[in-house]
């Protein structure tokens, strides 16, 4: 290798260690969950779905997916030209699969069981503290390591949501 490449690789070993340095969670955060249900009913939301988390549910359901999904989802359009498959909410916006706690618990959704350790609620302490009013369990309860954190978001990097092109088709999508 040439010198100016071993530069290089300093370079982005440098800046992934400034970004890690970085992030309030460096040294962790708490969280225990109180049951409290709070994160699937009363207030409308989307819990989207990868493939791992449609076969779950499926297997769950005993339901084959054309089924499934006219039974428990919805297609979220979002403004990039594509709409997003996504659990159904009841017209109170609980969750569809809410009644007295989750009846699917051990198949739920990856980012039900991932919460809060959501990209969005970790890009800065502000939005991470701002959920905590709404979540007696955040900032309480069991440290997780920054590394058990990253594990988490690096997971949801693994299991993209399924989407689909904006076209009116309720059966053909693309999973990626």
């Amino acid at each position: 290798m040439k010198r100016q490449d071993f530069s290089y690789i300093i370079k982005i070993i440098t800046t992934e260690k400034f970004l890690q340095q970085s992030l309030f969670w460096k040294g962790g955060l708490c969280f225990s969950c109180g049951q409290c249900s709070a994160c699937c009913r009363y207030d409308p939301g989307f819990v989207y779905l990868s493939p791992r988390d449609l076969q779950n549910l499926q297997t769950w359901a005993s339901l084959e997916r054309p089924v499934f999904i006219q039974k428990y989802c919805r297609w979220v359009p979002k403004g990039d030209g594509y709409e997003y498959l996504c659990l159904k909410e009841l017209p109170n916006y609980d969750c569809i699969l809410w009644n007295n706690g989750c009846i699917a618990y051990n198949y739920r959704p990856f980012q039900c069981s991932s919460y809060p350790f959501w990209d969005y609620l970790l890009e800065n302490e502000q939005r991470w503290n701002a959920n905590a009013r709404s979540c007696s369990g955040i900032n309480h309860g069991k440290r997780y390591s920054a590394e058990e954190i990253q594990d988490l978001l690096d997971t949801a990097k693994q299991f993209p949501v399924i989407r689909r092109k904006k076209t009116g088709e309720s059966r053909n999508f693309t999973e990626n």
